[in-house]
């Protein structure tokens, strides 16, 4: 059984910068892309970033050039580097871990996730002015 578990969110002003990371346990051999996902209250479930076991990422663009993601497969961990933090980017926080061929078709913007079949429980990120 796949289990991630995430840490490092928490509150910050604007500009501030938080970094998010996801460990993966279990039987993860076959699982190679993980993701962050962000869902804000009263709102859908936003696709923020992806990246594949060769390092490749991916950003929706409304996260473009602020945040960073970045993994070590042989670790099953990734981080998410969030930075010059905005009030849009307050919500919570989840990581995903799908097979190899996600990565190449995931778009951020149009994702459900329902192509990841492990979740994390999420890490709260409020950003406050």
């Amino acid at each position: 059984q796949v289990q991630l578990v995430e840490s490092g969110g928490g509150s910050v002003q604007t500009g501030g910068s938080l970094t998010l990371s996801c460990t993966a346990s279990g039987d993860t051999s076959s699982s190679r892309c993980m993701a962050w996902f962000r869902q804000a209250p009263g709102k859908e479930p936003e696709g923020v970033a992806r990246i594949d076991s060769d390092g490749n990422g991916g950003y929706a663009d409304s996260v473009k050039g602020r945040f960073t993601i970045r993994g070590d497969h042989a670790k099953n961990t990734v981080w998410l580097q969030l930075n010059s933090l905005r009030s849009e980017d307050t919500a919570m926080y989840y990581c995903a871990l799908g097979n190899y061929p996600v990565c190449r078709t995931f778009v951020p913007e149009s994702s459900d996730g329902s192509e990841f079949a492990h979740w994390g429980q999420g890490t709260q990120v409020t950003v406050s002015s």
